[in-house]
């Protein structure tokens, strides 16, 4: 099987929702598709392209498989994230400069008489 690369896998909003399912610790494939309104092969699918891109794990127990979380994956996306998050931070900040002006202004013309 060939592998997924990690940004593909993470492209689609199901994948994602099903790795915050993960968060918490491991989950039977049954539960993870009880929270869409897709049927479960298709969730299954979704599982197969995470497990693929190495961002899960499959675990056979009995009739049930159970996912759990592998982030390893995840710290390739969070370096390349990186400069961004710092761009963004610098907007937000000058955007919560602009509030606070706008804030200042509109409280001095409350208590104008």
């Amino acid at each position: 099987m060939p592998p997924v690369d990690v940004y593909s896998a993470l492209a689609n909003p199901v994948r994602r929702k099903l790795l915050e399912g993960l968060i918490g610790g491991a989950r039977a494939a049954g539960d993870l598709a009880g929270e869409f309104s897709l049927s479960r092969p298709a969730v299954s699918e979704h599982l197969s392209v995470l497990r693929k891109a190495g961002l899960v794990r499959e675990e056979p127990r009995g009739r049930h498989r159970y996912y759990h979380l592998q982030p390893e994956p995840l710290a390739e996306v969070g370096a390349w994230l990186h400069p961004f998050e710092r761009y963004w931070r610098a907007r937000m900040g000058a955007l919560s400069d602009v509030l606070d002006e706008i804030s200042m202004t509109s409280d001095s013309k409350d208590d104008s008489p």
